[in-house]
């Protein structure tokens, strides 16, 4: 990262949060239900489906976790009325997972149930290193109870990522389970003890578990926004002859609308990732450090739209 960039990141959180909306609208659907179903709509309009995310983690009460299980009870009614295409992402410490992890498994089972009823789909997302272990059992438990309803995260920067995907392989095959996955690069800050933080040992990383899982016959929601990723894949998707249905690219709201135009029009099943809520300030903040180019959205929102 530039030391602008550093410098925008570690100051964002300190600038008017009016201001910052400026930018940030390109990337979060709203704070409300209503433009995450308006947003969702205009991209089931252009051939894509969504994923959901009411924004918000690391709370700090059980009270909350069961008040954010209960918006989302309400969001899967809302989007199955609404006849939206697309499923939803649920980040588990919002359920309370560091606090109390059986209540968490409780909340999210809850919310994977009321998925089930409408023939839909819940994605676990993968948070930063002391969440992985205890979101990959969260993961398996759901798995057990209810197969085809439930799917997780995976990072590529992870160096224990390929052991996690071999590990949950064999789970699933012991069990006659399916595995639906996501991989992305990864975002949070890790120590290079546990995590490749070199550009081109990430990219090669993604690449090699991206293989594993293809060869496998793992269902891999391919996130990434990278052009090269992107065209890589397109060849593993062609030497594993995977026909469309067995594998999506999923990708940010508001990030590379060009590549993701294109990937839709080669025919392949695109999901946009469309995050709401009032909380999305942490959600941009993060996404600065990892996006250089919101950078440029915010001198823009300063020195031309004033």
């Amino acid at each position: 990262m530039s030391m602008i960039n550093k410098i925008v990141a570690d100051t964002l959180p300190y600038m008017p949060k009016k201001f910052v909306w400026l930018f940030s609208k390109r990337y979060v659907a709203g704070e409300k239900i209503e433009d995450s179903i308006a947003i969702s709509k205009m991209l089931n309009a252009q051939k894509m489906v969504v994923t959901v995310d009411l924004l918000g983690e690391f709370i700090h009460s059980i009270e909350q976790a069961e008040a954010n299980k209960i918006e989302y009870l309400k969001i899967i009614e809302r989007f199955s009325d609404e006849n939206i295409k697309g499923n939803f992402s649920i980040k588990p410490t919002s359920f309370g997972l560091l606090i109390d992890k059986e209540k968490c498994y409780s909340f999210v089972k809850d919310v994977v149930a009321c998925a089930a009823k409408r023939y839909n789909f819940v994605r676990i997302d993968m948070e930063d290193s002391k969440c992985t272990s205890l979101e990959i059992e969260l993961f398996k438990r759901l798995l057990e109870e209810y197969p085809g309803n439930v799917g997780l995260v995976l990072q590529a920067y992870m160096k224990r990522t390929r052991n996690d995907i071999f590990d949950l392989i064999d789970f699933t095959l012991q069990k006659g389970l399916p595995l639906n996955i996501r991989l992305c690069k990864g975002i949070y800050i890790e120590s290079d003890a546990i995590a490749y933080r070199d550009f081109h040992q990430v990219r090669h990383h993604f690449l090699k578990n991206l293989e594993l899982m293809l060869r496998n016959n793992v269902y891999v929601g391919i996130a990434t926004h990278d052009s090269f990723l992107v065209n890589e894949s397109f060849e593993l998707i062609r030497e594993y002859k995977k026909e469309p249905g067995s594998y999506e690219f999923q990708m940010l709201y508001g990030v590379t609308p060009g590549l993701r135009g294109s990937i839709v029009e080669k025919g392949h099943t695109m999901r946009i990732y469309v995050p709401f809520g009032r909380d999305w300030l942490g959600y941009c903040s993060r996404r600065i450090k990892e996006n250089p180019k919101m950078v440029s959205d915010i001198v823009k929102a300063l020195f031309i739209r004033g």
